[in-house]
């Protein structure tokens, strides 16, 4: 058996840094995740598609960021029985009602108009928010109920709401990933919404409005990708 080693994971914490000069700017706090993987063994992998997303092949991730993931399907899971009851008129709580208004937004659209709607409902309903400041913890993780009750949240509350969204809106759930990366410009990790539209992978950011093929990105280094395959590492074809 080989020798194992770790590698660390910032934690993500995107949220408004009041404290900068331009008020929407963002920073993302800093815990540590622990991810692991055996030295000399090659672990099992993925071959890209010509468009897979960063041209990229992934294999299997195991640890912290692959638990809260399943965690969060599951919760996903579970308000699909509330919004199937609010599409049968019964009792319909508000984080719901709006989570189909986000959806309606896109519902009757295709390509890049129903991607850029639904981008755009969804940075204009939540408040960026630290985890640290609204739930006291490093690193909290909201399926997208929690995260419309109090309209506050970072960069993974977003991306969730958008992966939940688009797939409601009509999007193949093959089309649709929760992508997290490093910002070597701003050293941080960060999460971000990505969805194949035509046959491109455009990236949906909490931060801007603007969709971004994932080959136009610039100082990042793509890290998990998050699906309904589960999580897995993205991994350089060299």
């Amino acid at each position: 058996m080989g020798k194992r080693f770790r590698l660390s994971l910032a934690a993500l914490a995107c949220a408004a840094f009041f404290g900068a000069a331009d008020p929407a700017a963002a920073f993302d706090g800093i815990a540590t995740m622990q991810i692991y993987q055996k030295v000399g063994e090659d672990p099992a992998t993925d071959q890209p598609a010509d468009n897979s997303l960063f041209g990229m092949k992934t294999a299997p991730a195991i640890g912290e960021v692959s638990s809260k993931w399943r965690t969060v399907e599951l919760e996903i899971e579970q308000e699909e029985t509330v919004l199937a009851r609010c599409r049968a008129a019964e009792a319909c709580p508000a984080p719901a009602r709006e989570l189909l208004q986000i959806a309606a937004e896109g519902t009757n659209r295709t390509g890049l108009a129903r991607v850029g709607l639904i981008n755009r409902a969804v940075n204009l309903a939540i408040i960026p928010t630290t985890d640290e400041a609204q739930w006291g913890a490093s690193d909290r993780w909201s399926p997208p109920f929690e995260t419309l009750q109090t309209h506050r949240g970072d960069c993974e509350d977003y991306a969730i709401i958008k992966y939940a969204a688009l797939l409601r809106a009509g999007l193949s759930r093959d089309d649709v990933k929760i992508v997290i990366f490093r910002n070597f410009f701003q050293n941080e990790d960060h999460a971000v919404l990505a969805a194949r539209v035509d046959g491109e992978w455009l990236i949906l950011d909490n931060r801007n409005l603007a969709l971004v093929r994932d080959s136009e990105l610039v100082g990042v280094h793509p890290i998990f990708t998050l699906d309904q395959h589960g999580a897995h590492r993205l991994l350089s074809l060299h």
